[in-house]
């Protein structure tokens, strides 16, 4: 996704991302991310409109889970989601880890 798409800056980040696709269940890192998607940096399989269920391990040890469509799919080097709609919860969790305050 280019940067003039994006509508909320990204905070890079290193994270545990889970995720099962039509291709299989991985493993990789969530490499950055904002309110409204991420990229995830994998060797990992992905279809462009594929909508995945990700869970990301956060710094306290918790899943959190989300659900987003892939955007971009570069292979050997990862994808890129756009975010479905997030619960409060969600939204929390995620400007935590962009380091916004709220």
């Amino acid at each position: 996704m280019s940067d003039e798409r994006r509508k909320n800056e990204r905070k890079t980040v290193n994270l545990v991302v889970k995720w099962d696709s039509l291709s299989g269940s991985y493993e990789a890192k969530l490499e950055d991310i904002s309110l409204s998607g991420c990229f995830i940096n994998t060797t990992g399989l992905a279809d462009v409109d594929e909508v995945m269920n990700l869970e990301v391990l956060l710094p306290s040890g918790e899943w959190l889970p989300l659900t987003g469509t892939v955007t971009t799919y570069q292979p050997g080097i990862g994808f890129g989601i756009l975010f479905s709609s997030l619960t409060d919860e969600q939204t929390r969790a995620v400007k935590k880890l962009c380091g916004e305050t709220y």
